[in-house]
């Protein structure tokens, strides 16, 4: 045997390596695509809108249950203004939710 020659053929080599990058490449543009963000715009506001419910409800019903316990501190009602305004509160919370529900998008 000649020590010389190579045990492959280099061209042949070349054009499998460049078909894999191909390939690769074709991959990486799937991918970027596939991960692209789809409704940047209507994301943000889906996200604003859902931040907004959570915020009227945790207002509403530890704003009911914090001023419902000073009428209670002070007027010496317990449980029953804590009871009535929390309630009061989350009846709020619950209408200002279907509220902003039914506004159309602008």
């Amino acid at each position: 045997m000649n020590d010389d020659q190579p045990a492959r053929d280099p061209v042949g080599e070349d054009a499998r390596i460049e078909a894999l990058e191909a390939r690769l490449k074709a991959a990486q543009e799937r991918e970027e695509q596939r991960n692209k963000p789809s409704g940047g715009a209507e994301a943000d506001a889906n996200y604003r809108m859902g931040n907004r419910v959570l915020a009227e409800l945790l207002g509403g019903i530890g704003g009911g249950a914090f001023l419902g316990w000073v009428i209670d501190h002070f007027a010496g009602t317990t449980p029953w203004g804590l009871l009535v305004v929390m309630s009061l509160g989350i009846f709020v919370a619950f209408r200002n939710i279907i509220r902003m529900s039914t506004q159309r998008p602008k």
